[in-house]
């Protein structure tokens, strides 16, 4: 038998805790190629996003192409990332970190989306489990990037469940709500994945500690301490 085709993902992403959880299950699964990582502002600044992508990935082993994107809502006038939920570092506060060797790639996370989506037309699939500003202004710079994209999965939004940072908004549609209405409306194959899903989809702090002890490896021991100040909050 033959295995199945990768699919090719770009992860859209501001870690933050669950992000990089979710990162190092993408970049573990089969099934999956990570052609590049862009990031935005949200769980910390954008420069603080792009600088654990770059860690995350060290530690990893890995050589994935990680982009500046957004540091600002579209409208909207921005707010301090929430700290006292990831750490100031978006990490849990690691302290010292090992040094990185992987630089930026030079182009903004707009700029390489669309240019991705160009190389490999009807291929690659966007994961966006962050604000969405960089999605957003990647469809001014190419119109028919709803064509050229596979599709869009979005983590963000909620339709039953009460929202996460007011009685009815999730953070990552509520930091930058006028770029979301702009993906949401863009007429692609588009898949949304919000708080009614995340809030049962649920890994214990024991779990992880298990799952930790098991592996014994930088990568798991660096999430552990990311994800026991997460759970404390």
């Amino acid at each position: 038998m033959t295995s199945p085709q990768r699919s090719k993902v770009i992860y859209d992403t501001d870690p933050g805790v669950d992000d990089a959880m979710a990162l190092y299950f993408a970049l573990a699964h089969p099934a999956i190629d990570m052609v590049g990582i862009t990031t935005t502002f949200g769980n910390v600044s954008v420069q603080q996003a792009a600088t654990n992508a770059l860690y995350l990935l060290e530690l990893a082993g890995r050589d994935v192409p990680v982009t500046l994107g957004v540091a600002v809502p579209w409208f909207k006038a921005p707010e301090k990332p929430p700290a006292h939920i990831h750490g100031s570092d978006g990490l849990g506060n690691l302290g010292a970190r090992q040094p990185t060797t992987q630089q930026l790639d030079p182009r903004s996370s707009a700029q390489f989306i669309v240019d991705m989506a160009r190389a490999h037309p009807g291929e690659i699939t966007l994961v966006a489990v962050g604000p969405l500003g960089n999605l957003s202004l990647a469809l001014q710079l190419e119109p028919q990037l709803p064509v050229l994209l596979r599709e869009v999965i979005i983590m963000g939004g909620t339709v039953h469940e009460p929202g996460n940072v007011s009685p009815v908004a999730e953070a990552n549609i509520w930091n930058d709500p006028h770029a979301a209405d702009r993906v949401f409306t863009a007429g692609w194959k588009l898949t949304m994945v919000g708080l009614d899903v995340t809030h049962r989809v649920v890994v214990t702090l024991e779990q992880f500690r298990s799952i930790a002890k098991k592996h014994q490896h930088p990568a798991t021991d660096t999430l552990l301490q990311a994800v026991d100040f997460y759970a404390r909050f």
